[in-house]
């Protein structure tokens, strides 16, 4: 199993974060920043497929997602895995363990991943000092939250076919927003990841996604999906979008 690499020796500035200059962010007081500055201890790196929090450990850091892509899943005792949702630059991971005592789930890289490290004994002087970023850290878990609404619903209630539709537009959108998806980049997943995420086999998801590859909504690559109409993917799922405009990150 691959390990994320320690690279305290370097620490992007949280001055340079590239993530400030990203317009999807909002920005940050002098002094949340002179904070947060502080707050960081380093930087963790994570090649694809590498796990970086494992289901039942304690971690004495939370991270925020510098860039790459990743997913949060839990497993059972046979293998089987649910993939609950996927995260990307600016994601909070970690503040479950933090919380309470110790992780629900497990996340891994679907691509090489560069994470900032937080010292969880730390947060409670955010919680007492900042509460402008006590809020933030409310906000992040109140829309994990009603995103897992919407995939539930989608598992729940949605066909097969809407249930993909719905999984990569979602993607797409998030991935769009972030800047992630430059001329030629694609969402990496594979049909696994799809399957494991939709409560679907593997079968059932090839047959799926060909149909939304034959109505040239998508094309599908050896380890990536390459979204060729994101308005028919929203409408073949039936959904709105994110809906979201400036949003917080620690």
């Amino acid at each position: 199993m691959a390990t994320p690499r320690a690279t305290h020796s370097f620490k992007t500035p949280c001055e340079q974060c590239p993530l400030r200059a990203d317009s999807t962010f909002r920005e940050f007081s002098g002094e949340e920043l002179d904070f947060v500055s502080k707050f960081k201890r380093g930087e963790l790196a994570a090649d694809a497929g590498a796990t970086i929090l494992v289901e039942g450990a304690h971690s004495a850091h939370l991270f925020t997602v510098l860039s790459g892509w990743g997913f949060r899943y839990k497993a059972l005792e046979d293998g089987r895995r649910q993939i609950l949702n996927y995260i990307m630059p600016g994601d909070l991971i970690g503040l479950q363990g933090t919380i309470m005592g110790e992780m629900q789930h497990s996340v891994e890289a679907l691509s090489p991943v560069s994470l900032c490290v937080f010292e969880r004994d730390k947060l409670m002087t955010l919680y007492n000092k900042h509460p402008s970023l006590a809020f933030d850290i409310t906000w992040i878990a109140a829309q994990e939250e009603r995103m897992l609404d919407e995939h539930l619903l989608s598992i729940g209630r949605r066909t097969a076919l809407e249930r993909a539709a719905y999984l990569i537009a979602f993607l797409f959108e998030r991935a769009r927003r972030l800047k992630l998806l430059t001329k030629n980049a694609s969402i990496p997943i594979t049909q696994q990841h799809v399957a494991d995420t939709l409560g679907l086999s593997i079968v059932h998801t090839n047959k799926t996604l060909k149909k939304l590859s034959n109505r040239n909504l998508i094309r599908w690559q050896e380890r990536a999906c390459e979204v060729l109409d994101g308005e028919g993917l929203l409408a073949a799922a039936g959904w709105e979008g994110l809906g979201e405009k400036v949003r917080p990150f620690i």
